[in-house]
């Protein structure tokens, strides 16, 4: 931490020329925060034609590089949380993926610049993501037709992180920026230098951080009031939860050749995560991965293609659990993903893009929890998204077409009803065709005011663990066994969204319906297990430890819900205040018996107020999350909390410079918080009241 924190002020300290596309905008960002209308957010990943928020027919949900300065935590999944219809997985503060209106794992697809993060993160939610948000410079949502551009695994959702570690514009001269961290509930010490330089026809980007945090403290009771009702406990522990600090670094180097009609770049990205598991006391976690990618446009290619693109990502990846510093667990991932997108010329007043996607992976778990064989993944997909304005309406449409398969090397499940038998035979393998068909349309009824409808009728391959899971898997307390009889997993969704932009006031209030004729879900099967495999033990004996048995089962199910996010400028002048209102509400169940689904978010309401006076900005965030009742069975009700944040920001010009100060109270009221989306929610509660300071500077 220290030569990185020399690193960040010598860098702070040196003068050097201001990138007119990528510095300015830290600096206008600041110097519009008293006027009536704000930068324009152009959307990245819902759009291939580069449209504005409020022209997307796509819904959309964007974190700028200033909306990340204050959200950011040290999970993705936890700096997400918070905005409407996404809530975390948490697994204590180390391992966090979002939970978009009650779909989690592998029905969110998570990119890094467009091209899957490749790690084992949906596998298990104590695996945490190699996505460190300190280095993002926007994160973007993505639902409807455009996430069937990035995957069949996209049913709930696109989250793509952009970094920019590839340059795609040119760079004037060389500029930076710098974010130290200290304090919060957590103790943490972080920091992250950015460099990038360039010239008429290059641009190389770098960049280093590195975050270090102690045992999170929270509020009172580790283990909740019912919880501990239900399994009293000698010695219960309190106020920090054991075992949850957590040692981070990375860093990236990339460049670009830029030429008229385009660009080529490669970039390298290196990982690594130390941090304890809060499930087991007993066990860390060593986390490893290094990134390769490839990436090229080119543009203005003759009559037919007005540009093309392709990109390409290759992972190698390592995690392995270590109890009283034996390796017990090792989880590894080696895999590729590439993407091509062709961009045609309008056929009249229609554009758009077709593509083709590749992924395959070797997967492979040695050891203790190892509840899965080596597994063989291959993906080939094509995929189409047209746009046609027409006056006031505009559509589009897509498809995707998919073939999936799955081989296990060393065997698939046994015949789970045997007692004794456990692990794997010989080699087995699954393939799956997915379909899928996405429609939207957006009516302008006078400007600023919109209407949107999206439908889709979606199909996702099961995942090899939803196939061929068969073993204990410990960091959730289930013995785990997969279903080879599963079929591609089929739902029809409908949204409709009102939106309303004057200046910087803006609403967005939307619904949505999501139906599964066969909803693949990780269920309670009433059984118990060894971890042996041995099957309803009659007298176990004093060492062993009993399982519950979950079976990976097709259902259907229902999630319809809404959410809201505004915000209104009510006082203009030499000093401004701005309210920001939002809500979210999620309902799931499944429709054979009538009965919750599990870990589905309450409702939250939320109010911001703003106050902006010149360089300085303060707001403060109050957020209501109810109780949740509806609980699926072996799962506990949680309880309502209120959590009340403070930020304040204030912003120095020292032109050619910008420097600014922040600070965040984190839980002001101390609330005792816990997040129904987790499966650790009894043991794992969110962090107590404390206090970050930070500083930012840009060149």
């Amino acid at each position: 931490m220290r030569h990185l924190t020399c690193m960040i002020l010598a860098l702070a300290a040196t003068p050097s020329l201001k990138a007119e596309e990528a510095a300015a905008p830290t600096k206008q960002v600041v110097a519009e925060k008293d006027k009536s209308t704000e930068l324009e957010k152009i959307v990245v990943t819902a759009n291939p034609f580069g449209s504005s928020l409020f022209e997307l027919v796509t819904p959309v949900q964007i974190l700028t590089e200033e909306d990340l300065l204050h959200k950011n935590q040290s999970t993705l999944g936890e700096t997400l949380a918070g905005t409407p219809g996404i809530s975390s997985s948490y697994f204590g503060p180390n391992a966090s993926r979002p939970v978009i209106r009650g779909q989690d794992g592998d029905r969110i697809r998570i990119m890094q610049n467009g091209i899957g993060s490749l790690d084992a993160s949906a596998l298990s939610p104590d695996h945490a993501s190699t996505i460190d948000p300190l280095i993002l410079q926007q994160v973007e949502v993505v639902r409807g037709p455009a996430a069937l551009l990035y995957g069949g695994s996209a049913v709930g959702g696109v989250v793509n992180t952009i970094d920019n570690r590839i340059p795609t514009e040119k760079i004037d001269g060389v500029h930076g920026k710098t974010v130290i961290r200290a304090g919060g509930p957590d103790k943490q010490r972080s920091g992250a230098a950015i460099v990038e330089a360039g010239g008429d026809h290059f641009a190389i980007h770098a960049d280093a951080y590195q975050r270090s945090s102690e045992n999170l403290s929270v509020p009172g009771n580790v283990r909740s009031d019912r919880l501990r009702k239900l399994s009293p406990e000698d010695n219960e522990p309190k106020n920090e939860i054991p075992n949850s600090a957590a040692d981070n670094q990375g860093g990236a180097l990339g460049a670009s050749a830029l030429f008229d009609k385009g660009y080529v770049g490669f970039s390298y990205a290196g990982f690594k995560s130390d941090y304890g598991t809060v499930a087991e006391e007993a066990v860390k976690i060593q986390m490893r991965s290094a990134r390769s990618d490839f990436a090229t446009e080119l543009r203005d290619l003759g009559p037919l293609l007005e540009k093309a693109k392709f990109r390409i990502g290759q992972t190698e990846y390592k995690h392995q659990e270590l109890e009283d510093g034996e390796v017990g667990t090792t989880f590894k991932n080696k895999g590729y993903e590439t993407s091509l997108e062709l961009t045609h010329r309008p056929i009249g007043a229609m554009k758009g893009v077709i593509g083709v996607q590749t992924q395959d992976t070797e997967f492979e778990a040695l050891g203790d929890e190892a509840f899965l064989p080596k597994i063989d993944s291959r993906s080939r997909a094509a995929f189409l998204f047209e746009e046609i304005p027409a006056g006031d309406f505009k559509f589009t449409f897509g498809g995707r077409v998919e073939d999936v398969e799955h081989e296990a090397k060393n065997g698939g499940p046994e015949d789970a009803n045997v007692p004794g038998t456990l692990r794997f035979g010989g080699e087995q393998s699954k393939s799956f065709d997915p379909r899928s068909l996405a429609l939207g349309g957006l009516y302008s009824i006078q400007p600023g005011l919109g209407l949107s409808l999206n439908v889709s009728s979606t199909q996702r391959a099961p995942t090899y663990s939803e196939v061929f899971a068969n073993g204990p898997h410990l960091a959730t307390g289930q013995y785990e066994l997969g279903n080879k009889d599963l079929s591609v997993e089929k739902s029809n969704q409908a949204e409709l969204t009102l939106r309303w932009k004057s200046g910087v006031n803006h609403v967005s209030f939307g619904g949505f319906y999501n139906r599964f004729e066969d909803y693949i879900a990780l269920l309670n099967s009433g059984n118990e297990r060894l971890a042996d495999g041995t099957l309803n033990p009659a007298a176990p004996g004093a060492d062993d430890e009993v399982l519950p048995e979950y079976r990976f089962s097709a259902i259907p199910a229902v999630f319809y819900g809404s959410e809201l996010e505004s915000n209104f400028r009510l006082i203009e002048g030499s000093w401004s205040m701005d309210l920001g209102v939002k809500g979210d509400y999620i309902f799931a169940k499944n429709r054979d018996n009538g009965q919750p689904l599990p870990r589905i978010s309450p409702y939250h309401i939320g109010v911001s107020p703003e106050l902006n006076f010149g360089p300085l900005s303060t707001r403060l965030d109050l957020t209501y999350a109810g109780k949740q009742s509806r609980v699926a069975d072996n799962e506990l009700p949680t309880d309502a909390y209120t959590m009340l944040d403070l930020s304040v920001n204030y912003a120095i010009d020292m032109d050619p410079s910008m420097v600014e100060i922040f600070a965040k109270a984190n839980n002001l009221l101390d609330a005792e918080a816990r997040v129904h989306s987790s499966v650790l929610k009894d043991i794992a509660p969110l962090a107590g009241r404390g206090l970050l300071v930070g500083l930012k500077a840009s060149i």
